[in-house]
C-alpha cells in the first residue's frame, strides 16, 4: 500500500535512510536522519512525503524538496526515493514515484529532479525507464569515504 507519510513513520523512514547513509554511496551526505529531523521535514513538506507499507512495516519512501533556492525555481523540485534492500525489483519504487508524481502535480510541481550518484546505475536505470531525461553528468563533485563521485542529473517535466 502506498499513502501519505504520517509523523509515525518517521523512525521507520530514519532506519531506511540512514542505512544508506551509513554503509552505501548512494546518498554523499554522512549526516544521518533523527526521527525529530524527519517529522519536521513531513511537516515542511505535506503533502509531499508517501510511503510504501507492507504488512504494517514501511518499506520504502519518498519525497521531493527544494532544488535552487529563490521563487524563479518555486516549481522545480528534487526529489529522494529510498527503498528496504528487499524491496527492490518487486513495482514498489515505481509505484511511490507514480504516487509522488499524483502529489506533484497537485502541487503545482513543473519539474521533477533526480541527483543520483554515479555509483548508483541502477537508480539511473530506475528513473530513465520512468521517463526522467540525463541533463548531464557533475565530475567529481561529491566526495565520501575518500572517493570522488560523480552526480548524475535527471529530470522529468510533468
Amino acid at each position: 500500500m502506498i499513502r501519505p507519510a504520517e509523523p509515525g513513520d518517521a523512525a521507520s523512514i530514519a532506519a531506511i535512510w540512514n542505512h544508506i547513509i551509513r554503509d552505501t554511496t548512494v546518498t554523499f551526505t554522512t549526516e544521518e536522519k533523527t526521527r525529530e529531523g524527519l517529522c519536521a521535514m513531513m511537516a515542511d513538506r505535506a503533502p509531499g512525503v508517501v510511503v510504501a507499507q507492507e504488512g504494517g512495516v514501511i518499506t520504502g519512501f519518498a519525497t521531493y524538496g527544494p532544488f535552487r533556492n529563490g521563487p524563479g525555481y518555486a516549481h522545480t523540485l528534487e526529489l529522494t526515493i529510498q527503498l528496504v534492500p528487499e524491496g527492490r525489483g518487486r513495482g514498489l519504487g515505481r509505484a511511490l514515484m507514480s504516487a509522488l508524481e499524483e502529489v506533484a502535480r497537485g502541487d503545482g510541481v513543473h519539474v521533477l529532479m533526480a541527483g543520483i550518484s554515479g555509483a548508483n546505475p541502477g537508480s539511473v536505470a530506475f528513473h530513465a525507464r520512468l521517463g526522467f531525461q540525463t541533463c548531464g553528468t557533475l565530475r567529481e563533485v561529491g566526495r565520501k569515504w575518500g572517493e570522488w563521485l560523480d552526480l548524475v542529473l535527471m529530470q522529468k517535466i510533468l
